[in-house]
């Protein structure tokens, strides 16, 4: 899987025109007409604010959507395959195109003018009050508080660019560091941690294939490896190895209420697409890395952690499966969609999990339909049928 991989380029003047154009969305009053993207001339009726919206695509636009009732609030047009991010605030939403990072003020259903250029736009982190975007073709990386976001212009921020473009991810520290990948496009090798001067004071480079990062409580940020993880705490690196000689833990979920990590877990490394039905808990605390048993596959957009740290995966048979990150044990399995199976291409369409506070959300691509779980009763309060099949699904950052 490579998250930076696009499927169309656009040149600058057009990527402005095709994500001016905002269509309805299909059908009685689900959703509206605004303008608000770079380039537009005021909208002739101030769109009304939507609370805690979720942002969902499909091929070649966005749904913005009321975070409590579902109900479509607009239906923004950007042209090809498109990414989703929470910006870190209540208000925006980063989304990844081709020709860069975008900012869209999913409250207001409006692309804002605030663009970060960049061939492969990358991971978007955020970490101790601060947001990090990691531009892969250029290796350039930008932090901000994302509080700034709020006056409409590009924030004030750290800038820096790694030695060698590549695959990578970057987390801005609560003391002030700067945590990124080190590797080139071929081989992908570990982390170095720099101070607020850029100057280098910690580094690890025996995390071959590097990729993904979470953060757990007590400081520790950790990126994964072929071989376990390497976790940064206390000023200084730790590499936690995998029981498989690969073992691979490629994306990862933390939560600020406990110091374990969620992770998915492979290991075969010749597989066109692995299904694992294997999870790993990695704890910061005691270094030690814990796999549990699903009875189901799931992918790479199955991982989140709930309101109290639970560990969360979204199974390929249709349930959430709720994990006790400290004894391994499934509490509860919640079902929410029909059984699924994960395409080969990795920018294919798949249920998705995206979790804000107790709320669990859950898109169904096969079925045009999205759907909120109440995370402490189980219980699904709210569904909404979509004009199309949606892709990736976000939102806007909530208090966990």
């Amino acid at each position: 899987m490579r998250p930076s991989a696009r499927t169309r380029v656009l040149t600058g003047t057009a990527l402005v025109l095709a994500l001016s154009a905002v269509t309805t969305a299909c059908g009685g009053d689900t959703g509206s007409s605004r303008a608000g993207s770079p380039g537009d001339a005021p909208a002739a009726t101030p769109s009304v604010p939507v609370k805690d919206p979720l942002v969902a695509t499909f091929d070649g636009g966005l749904y913005v959507l009321d975070g409590t009732s579902l109900k479509l609030a607009a239906t923004l047009t950007a042209p090809g395959f498109n990414r989703v991010n929470p910006a870190g605030d209540h208000d925006h939403v980063v989304v990844s195109t081709d020709k860069g990072f975008l900012f869209l003020n999913a409250s207001k259903q409006a692309f804002t003018d605030i663009v970060y250029e960049g061939a492969k736009p990358g991971h978007v982190v955020r970490h101790a009050g601060k947001t990090a975007l990691f531009t892969d073709g250029t290796g350039k990386v930008e932090v901000f508080d994302p509080a700034d976001l709020a006056g409409g212009e590009r924030p004030k921020g750290r800038t820096h660019t790694v030695a060698v473009p590549h695959h990578g991810v970057a987390v801005g520290l609560a003391g002030g560091e700067l945590l990124t990948t080190v590797g080139t496009e071929e081989k992908r090798t570990g982390a170095l941690v720099l101070d607020r001067n850029d100057k280098e004071i910690a580094r690890a480079e025996n995390c071959p294939g590097v990729h993904g990062e979470a953060a757990a409580r007590g400081g520790a940020v950790a990126v994964g490896c072929e071989d376990g993880v390497l976790v940064y705490k206390d000023g200084a690196f730790t590499k936690i190895d995998a029981p498989d000689a690969y073992g691979r833990i490629g994306n990862q979920a933390g939560s600020p209420h406990s110091p374990v990590l969620l992770g998915d877990y492979k290991t075969d490394p010749e597989a066109e697409r692995e299904r694992p039905t294997r999870v790993s808990l990695i704890d910061t605390g005691k270094n030690r890395i814990r796999l549990v048993e699903l009875g189901t596959s799931y992918s790479f957009r199955s991982l989140a952690r709930g309101p109290h740290g639970e560990a969360l995966v979204l199974g390929t048979d249709g349930r959430i499966h709720v994990v006790d990150p400290v004894s391994g044990k499934v509490a509860k399995r919640i079902p929410v969609v029909g059984a699924w199976h994960e395409p080969l291409d990795w920018q294919g369409a798949r249920p998705t999990l995206f979790v804000r506070g107790r709320t669990a959300y859950v898109s169904e691509p096969g079925k045009k339909a999205l759907h909120a779980i109440d995370l402490t009763t189980g219980k699904k309060v709210a569904s909404v049928s979509l004009p199309r099949s949606t892709n990736e699904l976000s939102g806007v950052a909530g208090d966990h």
